[in-house]
């Protein structure tokens, strides 16, 4: 049997993952005691005539702080007893999380007379650090809408569900900080910068006039066929630690020319070996 425990910070769209879950064919449950994860087994299941398969089950702060440390040797037992067991862990930037309480005007579960809001996101992100250290994949939806969020997930989680490695190639600027939760991060601020260019600073990595200008620098050629190399040399070793997910993030100045470049040409040459390869542009609408 599978079982998927969501967790992550409040309002990071933990709710939208069980969802999207739920629509993938998963058993979900929210806010499951973690003490009771124990008894989450594929006999027990049957003894209570659920013929599950697929079990998604959420884990939040609303758990008691003791049982959230010790989270991670339960998730060692569940594995030991033959579950398939894999942690999806959603967080967000603390401003992002306090506007998206603003604008919904929901109660945080951390909040209460002595407790403001902002208080309650910062200690969230402290309970939280053991589930967070166990993650086996970590998604920011800082600058995720929910669309794109249920797609993340369907795509991610569904390419891990068969045994192959699901990789996230991701461009983004450093103008706006690097992306949380990666495994690897090229810069690539040295390359020519389309952005200079008056006819080329509207357009993107996508356009093919972009791609033209960059290609006449050996650099840039350079680059590529480096980043790919190195990739393509190393995800076997990550294939053989049964690892389900990398995250590859590439970064220039404002994440709109060269990274995009580079990650749609590397995408091109990973995607034949690696069918479960997806494309994030950060910075791009």
């Amino acid at each position: 049997m599978r079982l998927i425990i969501v967790s992550g910070l409040a309002g990071s769209g933990k709710s939208v993952a069980l969802g999207m879950l739920e629509d993938l064919g998963y058993y979900c449950i929210d806010n499951l005691p973690i003490t009771l994860l124990r008894d989450v087994t594929a006999d027990s299941l049957r003894r209570e005539e659920l013929d599950i398969e697929r079990l998604a089950v959420g884990v939040d702060a609303r758990a008691r702080s003791r049982q959230i440390a010790a989270f991670p040797e339960g998730v060692t037992a569940l594995r030991a007893g033959g579950l398939d067991v894999q942690v999806l862990y959603l967080e967000a930037d603390d401003e992002v999380i306090l506007r998206r309480y603003g604008e919904t005007r929901r109660k945080h579960p951390l909040t209460d007379a002595g407790t403001p809001l902002v208080e309650a996101v910062r200690a969230d992100r402290d309970l939280m650090r053991p589930i967070a250290d166990q993650a086996d994949l970590t998604i920011d939806t800082s600058r995720t809408n929910i669309h794109q969020l249920r797609e993340l997930i369907r795509t991610r989680v569904e390419a891990a569900s068969d045994g192959r490695l699901s990789i996230l190639l991701q461009s983004f600027g450093f103008k706006y900080g690097v992306p949380d939760a990666v495994d690897f991060v090229f810069d690539v601020r040295c390359l020519p910068n389309p952005h200079w260019e008056t006819d080329l600073r509207e357009a993107t990595g996508r356009d093919p006039t972009v791609a033209e200008f960059l290609e006449k620098s050996q650099e840039t050629v350079r680059m590529r066929n480096d980043i790919a190399g190195f990739i393509e040399a190393w995800l076997p070793a990550f294939e053989r630690e049964n690892r389900a997910y990398i995250t590859i993030a590439i970064g220039c100045t404002g994440g709109r020319h060269r990274s995009v470049y580079l990650v749609e040409r590397i995408h091109e040459r990973l995607r034949e070996r690696y069918p479960r390869t997806q494309v994030k542009h950060t910075e791009l609408p």
